[in-house]
């Protein structure tokens, strides 16, 4: 049979292909995340919290195993449901699941459609705490709330959809709020389409603080949020809980009339030489009118190279650094672009595919601890050489690495590519991993 099957190119009659190499992998790499996940405690918390709503007593997938699958799935790069069918039987992902086989599609999507708020809430309470275990290994000195919305595209009448003037398009509108030093997701709610980006921004951020200013009374915390999220309620929240925010203000005249001198300077210092480029800062007190007391105004005018008009940014701030390091502070959010990008399309945030917006705002979820877990990963345990890279380099050099399964009695010896050229790297992650503690 294998002679029958052995097909010879063409092209040079030497070389002859087959199918019966064995039980081989293109994703030996997931080895890896499978000790990582295990060592920081992951799977233990898995097991213990996440249940869905499942009146079933006995399954041969279970709650816990389906979603720990899925997080490979999404990690590998196989974002569809229907991935699940073509890798039923792959020896790595059987292995590190210690099943003779996958959960199939049909199985998978009947594990979604039960889910729920209550397995929100779970899923929530698994990032926290998972988000607390990183922290006794690595505390950071100060955390900085990166906030900001994006649109994840829908199709169909899915419920909650609705059309976002913002972005001209169709979709969920959620909010996002990334650590901005280290690209950790600390939060994400699946939202209406429609929704405007400060509706609710307080109550979605007062958890957040409350969490950190319980656990971490005395570490620094500072929020950054573009125009959109230029409200009272937030600013309010924010002083309640000792948090430094720099928010941009959307441009008007009466602003503009406040940075009147600034910008009359600006046009005498560029009056004998209006090709180069100038630029002037100030700052001032201000009150809006649904304002319960006026707040520092910091602002930037700028006349860029070759042009005659003057750009403005005004940013309402509690921080007291000169208004320059303000200015510099807020832009330094142009980071978190990156991240949303990455989630986007290295995690496929975008997969929001049900009818039922509860179940999307559970896949939101998934995927964004998924996204967690490997920037984890790379943060404590990635080989130094790989940690500035994006998931689908890194995807590519360390997880895409073919592996053969060999059985003995007692073991499952994985071969893997002797030609990979990244083996001192994926040593060096291996034993990384060892030496962080056990996290329970």
């Amino acid at each position: 049979m294998a002679i029958i099957n052995t097909i010879s190119l063409e092209s040079n009659r030497k070389i002859k292909i087959n199918f019966n190499g064995g039980e081989l992998s293109s994703d030996g790499g997931l080895l890896l995340i499978k000790e990582f996940a295990a060592k920081i405690g992951l799977i233990t918390l898995v097991n213990q919290i996440f249940k869905t709503n499942d009146h079933t007593n006995c399954r041969k997938h279970t709650d816990p195993d389906n979603l720990m699958q899925v997080i490979y799935q999404i990690i590998s790069a196989y974002f569809t449901d229907d991935c699940a069918d073509e890798l039923v039987r792959d020896p790595v992902l059987t292995a590190i699941l210690g099943k003779e086989k996958l959960a199939s599609q049909p199985t998978l999507s009947r594990f979604w459609n039960r889910m729920d708020e209550a397995t929100l809430l779970q899923l929530e309470a698994i990032t926290e705490k998972m988000r607390e275990a990183v922290y006794s290994v690595r505390l950071p000195e100060h955390m900085l709330f990166d906030l900001d919305s994006t649109l994840l595209n829908t199709y169909g009448r899915q419920e909650g959809e609705g059309f976002n003037f913002h972005y001209q398009a169709h979709g969920y509108h959620p909010l996002l709020c990334y650590d901005g030093l280290t690209g950790d997701l600390l939060k994400a709610e699946l939202r209406d389409g429609t929704k405007y980006c400060s509706n609710g921004a307080d109550q979605f951020m007062l958890p957040l603080l409350e969490e950190y200013r319980a656990k971490h009374p005395s570490m620094p915390l500072y929020l950054r949020g573009d125009s959109g999220f230029a409200a009272p309620e937030l600013y309010n929240v924010c002083e309640d809980n000792d948090c430094k925010y720099a928010i941009r203000l959307k441009q008007n005249p009466t602003l503009i009339k406040y940075a009147a001198d600034a910008d009359e300077a600006l046009y005498r210092a560029t009056r004998d030489n209006v090709i180069n480029y100038a630029v002037e800062y100030g700052e001032f007190e201000y009150q809006a009118g649904s304002w319960t007391h006026p707040r520092r105004v910091v602002f930037k005018i700028e006349k860029p190279y070759g042009q005659m008009v003057h750009l403005y940014t005004f940013i309402v701030t509690t921080m007291e650094m000169e208004p320059y390091k303000v200015v510099q502070f807020y832009c330094g959010r142009g980071k978190m672009e990156n991240f949303i990008k990455e989630g986007k399309n290295g995690f496929d945030f975008s997969s929001v595919s049900s009818r039922s917006r509860v179940v999307n705002a559970n896949r939101l979820q998934v995927h964004a601890l998924a996204y967690n877990l490997f920037n984890w990963f790379r943060r404590l345990a990635l080989s130094t050489s790989m940690r500035k890279q994006r998931i689908d380099t890194i995807r590519l050099k360390l997880l895409k690495v073919a592996a053969k399964a060999v059985h003995s009695a007692r073991y499952i010896v994985f071969k893997l590519c002797s030609s990979c050229p990244y083996k001192r790297e994926f040593y060096e992650t291996l034993e990384n991993i060892r030496r962080l503690p056990q996290l329970e």
